[in-house]
This record gives C-alpha cells, structure tokens and sequence, in this order.
C-alpha cells in the first residue's frame, strides 16, 4: 500500500479536492492508499474537513494527526511518517503544487526496485526574482554541505518502508528532510516536474519564515559558518601581517603613518567580524542547547482515522 504524507497548514479548501485529484489518479491504476494530512496547528477549519473526510470516504483509508500548535513542516513530514502504514510512503504539498500525476510513475519506480525516488523541479514555476536568487543561493550552500546536488530539490520524494524507519530513528531534533533523504542513500532516482500554481489560497511563507527556515536548515545539516569564521581569521592574520610590515617599512623610512584613520578602521572590520562570529558560535550553541533538552519534535493533540 502507498501512504500518501500531506503536511497541511491552514488548507481547508485543499483538503478535500488533494483527495479527489489523488484518486483520480490512483485508483484506475489500481494501487491500494492511504492519505496521511498532518494538521499543523491550523487556525481555520482544516481539523474539521479532515474529520469529515474520514467519514465520507469509501475507497481509501484516511487518517489525520493534529498537532496542538504549529510545530513547521518538518516535524509534520516525520509525524505523517511515522504514523503511516504503507509499505511505501510519499511527501506531497496539500495545495497540489507537486502534481499527483507523478505518484504513479514514482509507484512504478519503486515496484522496479528504486528505494529512494526523488520528485527534482523541471521548473519552480511562479517566483519574483529576490526569492529565486534566494533559493538559488541557499541550495548552493547546502549542496556543498551535503556533498549532493540540490539546485532543483523538492520535498516531493517516494521513501521505501525500510528507508522510512531509518529516517524516523534519527535521533536529532532539527531534521531537514529535503537533504536528510538524499545523505541516507540507498537505490535512489529522481524524476522531474513541473511546480504547478496552487490549487487554491496563497502561500504561507514569508520571506521572514523563509529565511529562518534556510538558517535553521544550514545549521541542522552543516557547520559552514563555523568554518567560515576560520577562514575568515586566516584572511585577517595575513592581511594583519601585510599591514604590519607595511607599517614597520614606512617607520624605518621616517614615513611613518599619521593620523587615525587606519587604526580606527582595523578596529572597525576586526570588531565586527568578531561580533559575527560571537553571532554563528551562538546560534549554534542555542542549537545544541535544543538538542540537549531533547523535548518531543512535535505534540499529537489528535488521531482520527477512517478506520474508526
């Protein structure tokens, strides 16, 4: 059976027609499924269209998992995880942005043998240009962060049941599924598409959220910036070691440097970098400062199933 993960986030209208677009396509290809919405501490009706789902629905199983707060699509993606019980689960967006026509050639994939099957963008289909160059320049630190290519990453991917379980017993607490995935290995292929326009509603992130989503997942996965910091005070010991000769040419040549407008900009650039880096070391200890504390990745407020 296909569990199908739908990470759901104030998707009311969604809800039910991801289902019907799903099974559409599903059924006449006569593959058995289930449909896993992890409610993310939704402020609109969303718990409720879940509920309604589950009593309506005839032809697949239904099963819905309601955090009691907005816990971040992480942490919905490991719970639909680990409450799915397919022996081959998927990550999908609600908003049918990830087109569901690729879940069969994903499903057929996987009957090959393919552990892994990774959904990678053709293209990202509707963004400005300050978000592309973002994301553009995010993928390319994270790439070099994971030794893989993740210029085109998505978190629509088809995870065999075995891959699953090892994916749910990672035992950190900030989890970046998009690159944690590919770092697992296994017998992996990707298969391309196109991002589609959002079946209804506007997207729930903004820039801000964005931004600490590319931090928090640089962190989680990469320690980068830590060794940043180092290059950083190799380039300065050097350019301190130039200045510093030049200083002692100009003293023994009677030119020596007057005024302070050298050493007040030294102090300058040297102050901030050393400011920053108390910033990257910081962050990264309030990082291991979460881990230590070891609290649950999510709180379930709610089970409900169509089994019931």
């Amino acid at each position: 059976m296909l569990s199908i993960i739908l990470p759901t986030y104030n998707e009311q209208d969604n809800i039910e027609r991801a289902y019907k677009a799903i099974r559409d396509v599903l059924i006449p290809e006569e593959i058995d499924f289930e449909l896993v919405y992890v409610n993310d501490g939704s402020k609109d009706r969303s718990c409720e269209k879940i509920y309604e789902l589950t009593k309506i629905v005839t032809d697949a199983k239904i099963r819905g998992v309601s955090f009691s707060r907005n816990f971040g699509k992480e942490a919905a993606i490991l719970a639909g995880l680990a409450n799915a019980t397919g022996d081959v689960c998927a990550v999908m967006d609600c908003d049918l942005q990830h087109p569901e026509g690729t879940l069969v050639e994903m499903y057929r994939l996987w009957e090959q043998g393919f552990e892994v099957i990774e959904g990678v963008k053709r293209s990202r289909g509707k963004e400005n240009l300050l978000y592309r160059g973002f994301a553009k320049l995010f993928y390319k630190l994270i790439s070099r962060a994971a030794g893989v290519d993740m210029a085109r990453a998505s978190d629509f991917k088809m995870l065999d049941r075995k891959v699953v379980d090892e994916y749910i017993k990672l035992p950190e607490r900030n989890i970046f599924f998009r690159a944690l995935s590919s770092w697992m290995g296994y017998k992996s292929i990707t298969v391309e598409f196109d991002v589609r326009d959002r079946a209804s509603g506007a997207s729930k992130w903004s820039m801000d959220s964005l931004v600490k989503y590319a931090v928090g997942s640089i962190s989680a996965f990469s320690t980068a910036p830590m060794q940043l910091i180092t290059l950083s005070g190799v380039f300065f010991f050097f350019f301190s070691l130039v200045m510093g000769i030049q200083s002692l040419v100009k003293w023994f040549s009677g030119d020596a440097l007057e005024g302070f407008t050298t050493v007040i900009l030294l102090i300058l650039i040297i102050g901030s970098l050393i400011m920053v880096s108390l910033g990257i070391i910081g962050y990264y200890l309030a990082r291991i400062y979460e881990e230590i504390k070891a609290r649950p990745r999510y709180i379930v407020d709610e089970i409900i199933s169509s089994d019931d």
